[in-house]
């Protein structure tokens, strides 16, 4: 019986270690392209174009992040102008989303209605669909509604995402009936029982669609609603700026690593909180 036991718990042992090692490697090759990126914006000029290119920098510099700031300073619109676009726009449009996002969900959810299933089909069916095919139409809706050149041109499609709509339907579905009908029993109306009960118990959902949604928003150029400069977000300058020449290459290197700052907090920040809250409520994965 000791033999046994032990063959088991060094079976135990081998896999796990193997289970870690895989993990390592994977997480390790996913980490490549922001190391990368981030070795790429202190290579010298003279190195960003050997051939064949080399992982790692011989001669670190920050000249790109000296040469960008310089063009940032010397542009017409201030740079603090761009970011408070971006911000504004990711902050409304991801608040926003998240909230009717999980408003439609709910009685998709718990909900039966005529066409509830055929409705939720086409959500699904919308997820295959990449910006490029949406692209015309939603001019067209903005330019019918007269939204080019504003900032609702930017936060109205970011809302109407059906990502975050598909996510949250699927998790509130798995909430139990019976919590809901018990607080209904109780004289609670659909709206304080979708705010009291089953957000706070769908905080992972939420927690993940903000992290989808402002790395989605954040990145979005929509270059073609925004004509005006001082409306244009700050991916949209960096850019600008990076199409300057062959010269400007690691200046663009260097301001891909400073629109990569933002999304990461976000995810560090959420991640956590998801991880935290599955372990409190109980919800599995």
């Amino acid at each position: 019986m000791a033999r046994i036991a032990s063959k088991k718990l060094n079976r135990k042992i081998g896999g796990d270690v193997f289970i870690l090692v895989i993990l390592i490697l994977v997480g390790g090759f996913m980490l490549l392209p922001f190391i990368y990126a981030i070795l790429q914006s202190f290579k010298p000029m003279e190195e960003i174009f050997l051939f064949p290119p080399r992982f790692f920098v011989n001669r670190p510099t920050t000249e790109n992040f000296y040469q960008l700031t310089q063009l940032v300073a010397n542009s017409w619109v201030p740079f603090t102008r761009y970011i408070f676009n971006s911000l504004l726009v990711s902050i409304i449009a991801t608040a926003a989303h998240v909230i009717i996002a999980s408003m439609a969900a709910y009685p998709l959810a718990k909900a039966t209605f005529p066409g509830s299933r055929t409705f939720f089909q086409v959500v699904v069916l919308s997820l295959l669909f990449t910006t490029e095919v949406t692209a015309l139409p939603l001019y067209l809706v903005m330019s019918t509604l007269h939204m080019i050149d504003t900032y609702f041109a930017l936060i109205l499609p970011a809302i109407g995402s059906s990502l975050g709509l598909f996510l949250m339907k699927q998790f509130i579905s798995v909430l139990p009936d019976s919590m809901i009908e018990a607080v209904k029993v109780d004289g609670a109306g659909t709206f304080r029982t979708y705010w009291s009960i089953v957000m706070p118990n769908v905080k992972p959902a939420w927690m993940t669609c903000i992290i989808f949604a402002f790395q989605s928003i954040w990145n979005y150029e929509g270059t073609q609603f925004i004509y005006d400069e001082s409306l244009k977000v700050l991916p949209t300058m960096f850019r600008q700026i990076s199409e300057g020449g062959i010269s400007r290459v690691g200046v663009g290197a260097a301001a891909a690593v400073l629109l990569m700052i933002p999304p990461i907090l976000i995810f560090t920040f959420s991640q956590s909180q998801v991880i935290e809250t599955m372990a409190q409520s109980g919800l599995k994965e």
